[in-house]
């Protein structure tokens, strides 16, 4: 009875929320298209041109704000273990990026060049254990900074979701030892109560890509 009333009082808040409604509207995917609308509207991370990596990319909506973001010129590589409607100017990877083959499908797509920018809005399909997730997404988080040693060029920047807890400070500091700049952005479209917060890393260092 419990779970049911707390599912219920979670739909009404989402069929309400504010940037669920503007999503509908304006064509998004999802509300987390707002997400990296601000997160790039105050640190200017697309650019036309650029080559972007979306790991986790599914349903899309961060992949829908990146392709027009990256134009003229750009090319955005959305990867995801779910399929996905195909976005203009993207090129869709569905499976486990952190299997042989899907890497071998993303080095092809990047045609030998690094990326400019790796994003990652993963996020655990969530069990309830609280520890659990929070090492699933710390885990998720470690992925993506491996990827972006292999992937990403010197210079280029990361922005990945993770949830504050244990093992938060040590990701932080993991992720500062390859790039120059750490910042921690809480979007006004990620919910408060959310644990939920973004690493926004800048100009990685030399030795990789």
């Amino acid at each position: 009875m419990k779970r049911t009333r707390t599912s219920k009082a979670w739909m009404s808040e989402h069929v309400n929320d504010h940037y669920v409604q503007r999503a509908k509207a304006e064509g998004w995917r999802s509300r987390a298209a707002f997400k990296l609308m601000e997160i790039d509207d105050k640190l200017r991370l697309l650019r036309p041109g650029m080559t972007v990596v979306d790991l986790g990319a599914a349903p899309g909506s961060w992949a829908q704000v990146a392709v027009k973001r990256i134009q003229p010129g750009g090319h955005l590589i959305a990867v995801d273990l779910l399929p996905m409607e195909p976005i203009a100017g993207a090129t869709m990877i569905e499976g486990d990026f952190g299997e042989d083959e899907v890497l071998r499908q993303v080095a092809t797509a990047l045609a030998g060049s690094p990326a400019d920018l790796v994003l990652s809005d993963m996020a655990p399909n969530m069990s309830g254990i609280a520890l659990s997730d929070q090492a699933r997404s710390i885990y998720l988080a470690e992925l993506t900074l491996d990827f972006c040693r292999l992937h990403l060029k010197t210079g280029g920047h990361m922005v990945v979701k993770v949830f504050q807890g244990s093992g938060f400070m040590e990701l932080r500091s993991a992720i500062a030892t390859l790039f120059a700049v750490v910042q921690v952005e809480k979007p006004a479209a990620s919910r408060g109560r959310s644990a939920e917060t973004y690493l926004v890393a800048r100009q990685k260092r030399g030795g990789g890509a």
